[in-house]
């Protein structure tokens, strides 16, 4: 059944990509930060009541991992209160709530994937605001949360992986962790997943939304280099210890995705999602 979606935060990264690709399966309303405050309430609530929608996605967020630390007052007014404006709108007109979180609500200190029932243990102003999210995305009775990470892929691809690849191309040595591991998520993947759990009317709640499988960021270089036919590429791996970073960040933030499984959404592989964006990139 082909339903109407508000899609908020469509100039990012995953916004841009979700609002183009849920087009071919649903009528789609696009609105980018510029077009839709999110800081006004009374607007918010006018945009949400004149259009009426079904959906509501969410894919607005403060990324600033670092600026955080500085600016937790915006870091939180986009990543929770926002949210909390969202979830009550949806609430309002019983429309269905799609948020997007982050592998940052853990600690990184785990030694296998961590699964949607492990404690969030957050370390940084970021990723505090992420969880407060979480917990305020459920005010909206219908809602999924999707925890994504590494995200690349899209119209404004922008990632660590497209640094990666353009290093590659370039013949420039590529520097890589060595001791951060991940589990990547190609935004075509995440967009089909988010779709599928609507259709599939899943059961609503939190879920994480990755590629499967993980590896550390020097994996993944090398892997590139390899789709990339070149194999002997200058990667020079890195520790995390070697970078100034203002804020914490998870040192093993992979996540398990057998839960959306189990929901009937199989995620392809990370390998499989990267060689898929090196061939149409």
């Amino acid at each position: 059944m082909k339903l109407l979606a508000l899609v908020v935060g469509a100039g990012g990264q995953l916004g841009e990509a979700m609002a183009t690709q849920f087009a071919a399966r649903h009528t789609v309303v696009s609105r980018t930060r510029d077009e839709l405050d999110l800081a006004d309430a009374s607007t918010v609530h006018d945009t949400v009541a004149a259009i009426c929608p079904d959906i509501i996605v969410n894919c607005a967020a403060y990324t600033n991992v670092d600026g955080a630390e500085g600016d937790p007052q915006q870091a939180f007014a986009t990543n929770a209160w926002a949210v909390r404006m969202l979830a009550r709108e949806a609430r309002r007109v019983d429309a269905i709530l799609v948020h997007y979180s982050t592998d940052f609500v853990f600690d990184g200190r785990a030694d296998r994937p961590y699964v949607e029932t492990d404690a969030p243990n957050p370390r940084s102003a970021y990723a505090t605001s992420k969880l407060l999210g979480e917990w305020l995305a459920a005010d909206a009775p219908r809602h999924y949360v999707l925890r994504v990470e590494s995200l690349f892929g899209g119209p404004r691809a922008r990632s660590s992986v497209d640094r990666i690849l353009e290093g590659l191309r370039a013949g420039t040595d590529v520097r890589a962790f060595s001791d951060r591991t991940v589990s990547p998520s190609f935004v075509d993947d995440v967009v089909d997943a988010t779709s599928s759990l609507i259709a599939g009317e899943s059961p609503y709640g939190l879920y994480h939304c990755v590629n499967s499988g993980f590896a550390t960021w020097l994996e993944v270089a090398r892997h590139a280099a390899e789709l990339l036919g070149k194999p002997g590429a200058p990667i020079t791996p890195i520790k995390m210890a070697d970078v100034r970073m203002i804020a914490d960040r998870p040192m093993f933030a992979a996540l398990s995705n057998e839960k959306l499984a189990g929901a009937g959404v199989e995620m392809p592989t990370w390998q499989d999602a990267l060689r898929r964006y090196v061939e149409e990139s």
